[in-house]
């Protein structure tokens, strides 16, 4: 009786072979076999004929280039290395073939075989277009991605023409010429990303990548990898590819830091190492990587107060507050508030496909007396609300007000103080006490006002907080 059939024994292992070599030789077009001089051990007849080989021709024992002379079999030998693809010219034709190299039991190259696959590269048609067709899909998506990637605004869409618009664009076009560190502040609502691209987009830099990051909106478990990038099985559920950070993604461009007053202190130590040394150590990995990045951050916090208070390392302060950009918040520049109006207006247009609407000048004038907490933000989307309210192609002041509710007359001549604006009031100190108590961590917030954590951000957003 026999025992059971060892699949990992020599006999099986040579079978395998055996039948996989007919079956090779079969469905060829021809094969040759060489020893460790690559010299012809062995021809098939059908290779033979292909080469025009007289059978009578005593080929065995011969250089294989004196009877192919294109042959890249003595290479195969000499490297141990196969060359599994190639097309190998000999007389009029063109030939697909194969080469692997021959091993003995210790390993040591003694030899090559070579198939031909194909006599004809035509057999190749289907694959070559669909690589082709691949290649090319591939190179689009390269191209939308390095797009998204480029600045989307200049410095003439920051629009207006008050003195402190004007200012702060003199300012934001002399930190484009420099390739130091820029730290943009401002409340939130202001267009500080508008002016970062404009910077990235004014500068030498302009050719390369802009990658934002907004730190506040990515979980804490999540900022080290985000920036620096992970290696493959790095954490659990991680890609078992090694996935880029965005410090890689900028390579050669600039990266945005929106919101950098919410980054925990443990990274800020690693951030202020990789601007430094212009070196990431992706999580998970060993290796250190080059990058050449110039950093753009902003905040709409009070950073040296945070310094003070031991929430935001002071190097990291230092090294990030090299140029400054102050934004001006739209109350300081109401001057502006019809151009901004009309702009916005011409984009909400475009965006709803419908006709553009116009401000009646009364309604220009319930605007200006709005505090504007959340800035431009703000007033588009007032805008945007009023568009759909309107029953004509003019927005009036009724309109205006119909939107803005009380809060619409919170500077008026008599200086009342609306409802609106108290309950704002009162709302900023419940959540400015809320974030106090949790150490500033916006969930734990979000909890303790028993609300959502996006609602949170909403309120933040709204309120001219961070």
């Amino acid at each position: 009786m026999t025992g059971p059939l060892d699949i990992n024994g020599p006999c099986v292992q040579r079978r395998a072979v055996e039948a996989l070599f007919g079956l090779l030789e079969q469905m060829c077009e021809g094969a040759v076999s060489v020893d460790h001089n690559a010299r012809i051990v062995w021809i098939n007849d059908k290779y033979r004929a292909l080469l025009g080989i007289d059978p009578q021709e005593d080929v065995i024992g011969r250089d294989i280039e004196t009877v192919i002379p294109e042959s890249m079999m003595r290479h195969v030998v000499e490297t141990g290395r196969p060359i599994l693809l190639d097309i190998m010219k000999f007389s009029d034709q063109n030939l697909v073939v194969s080469r692997l190299p021959l091993s003995d039991e210790r390993g040591r190259v003694i030899g090559a075989i070579g198939f031909v696959l194909y006599d004809r590269v035509d057999h190749l048609k289907p694959i070559l277009a669909k690589f082709e067709r691949l290649q090319a899909e591939l190179s689009r998506t390269h191209q939308k991605l390095d797009e998204e990637r480029r600045a989307k605004y200049s410095f003439s869409n920051f629009i207006g023409l008050s003195v402190p618009a004007v200012e702060v664009k003199r300012v934001a076009r002399r930190c484009a010429l420099h390739d130091s560190p820029v730290l943009i502040l401002g409340e939130t609502g202001t267009g500080k990303e508008l002016l970062a691209q404009a910077i990235h987009a004014g500068s030498a830099r302009a050719t390369g990548p802009f990658v934002a990051v907004n730190t506040a909106a990515i979980p804490e478990t999540l900022l080290e990898s985000e920036f620096f990038g992970a290696a493959p099985g790095a954490f659990t559920g991680a890609d078992r590819r090694a996935r880029d950070g965005k410090f890689q993604v900028a390579d050669g461009g600039t990266l945005f830091l929106d919101e950098i007053g919410d980054m925990p202190l443990p990274l800020q130590a690693k951030l202020l190492r990789a601007i430094e040394s212009k070196q990431i150590e992706p999580l998970g990995s060993n290796r250190l990587k080059t990058v050449d990045i110039r950093i753009l951050a902003a905040t709409s916090q009070d950073l040296a107060r945070k310094v003070a208070a031991g929430t935001f390392r002071s190097d990291l302060f230092y090294r990030l507050n090299v140029l400054t950009v102050r934004v001006p918040p739209l109350r300081e520049r109401l001057a502006d508030l019809g151009p901004l109006a009309e702009h916005l207006l011409e984009q909400i247009a475009r965006s709803s496909r419908e006709p553009q609407r116009e401000l009646e000048p009364d309604a220009l004038d319930v605007l200006g007396r709005h505090h504007w907490p959340g800035n431009v933000r703000e007033l588009r989307n007032v805008l945007e609300r009023a568009c759909v309210a309107a029953d004509t192609t003019t927005i009036t002041a009724n309109d205006v007000r119909t939107v803005l509710g009380t809060a619409a007359l919170a500077f008026t001549a008599v200086g009342a103080s609306p409802l609106a604006v108290a309950v704002a009031e009162k709302e900023r100190e419940a959540i400015t006490a809320a974030l106090k108590v949790a150490g500033g961590k916006k969930s734990a917030a979000a909890r303790l006002l028993g609300i959502s954590r996006s609602s949170l951000y909403e309120r933040l957003r709204m309120l001219g907080l961070s």
